[in-house]
């Protein structure tokens, strides 16, 4: 975007999501959602296909990086690209059983966390001269809802980007984007730390979060 003759620099937000919109016993315990942002989509975009390509030539199948399908020797690899690649993290984590039952409908439910969630990432650059950001998400699983879904994060994103700022929502699927992967990645490390208590994969992005807010429990959790 230019203005005045002078190029200013665009924010890029990929989210992902991980859990389930199943709020009985059977679903998951946690649903967590993150937002990785940067000026700087390309940084390790390069480093993510050269890994790719070297792993093609040693004899891998590999269409893209996806951390639950991964081997742990590829895991490996791609977190040891994450811890150097410059971006920040925010992560909003949700106890589903202490969510009222108002809210788990989808069209309400996620709209309404990634709202939360992406207050802090984009209220934390607004100082940085930033007018346009453009945001992607992971295709949406619930594709009946989907027209709904979009419209309530629409709406919840006007209310915090505000006024004279420009923004894109888009829907790709993850395989599209380096960045996508490289957030389902940052994404799964942060759930399965709440899920399951696996703190490995969480050590490696540590440094680069930001936020990490458990939405319906008293107090938050915030690194600068």
């Amino acid at each position: 975007m230019h203005t005045a003759g002078v190029s200013l620099p665009s924010l890029f937000i990929f989210l992902d999501e991980s859990g389930n919109f199943d709020f009985s016993p059977r679903g998951t315990r946690h649903f967590v959602l993150t937002a990785l942002s940067t000026t700087n989509p390309d940084e390790m975009a390069s480093a993510l296909y050269a890994l790719k390509h070297e792993l093609v030539l040693a004899g891998q199948d590999i269409e893209y990086f996806h951390a639950t399908e991964d081997q742990q020797v590829i895991r490996d690899r791609v977190f040891e690209i994450l811890a150097g690649g410059t971006y920040e993290l925010d992560s909003i984590i949700v106890e589903k059983a202490k969510t009222h039952p108002s809210l788990r409908d989808e069209t309400r439910f996620y709209p309404m966390m990634c709202r939360y969630l992406l207050q802090y990432a984009l209220r934390r650059h607004e100082w940085r001269g930033l007018e346009h950001f453009v945001i992607f998400t992971d295709a949406l699983n619930v594709k009946r809802k989907r027209e709904a879904i979009e419209k309530g994060l629409k709406e919840g994103l006007r209310s915090v980007v505000g006024r004279g700022k420009a923004f894109r929502l888009l829907h790709h699927a993850s395989k599209s984007h380096p960045y996508l992967q490289a957030v389902d990645y940052c994404n799964w490390a942060v759930y399965v730390k709440w899920e399951r208590g696996e703190l490995r994969p969480y050590q490696m992005i540590r440094g680069k979060l930001k936020s990490e807010f458990e939405i319906f429990r008293e107090g938050t959790t915030h690194y600068y």
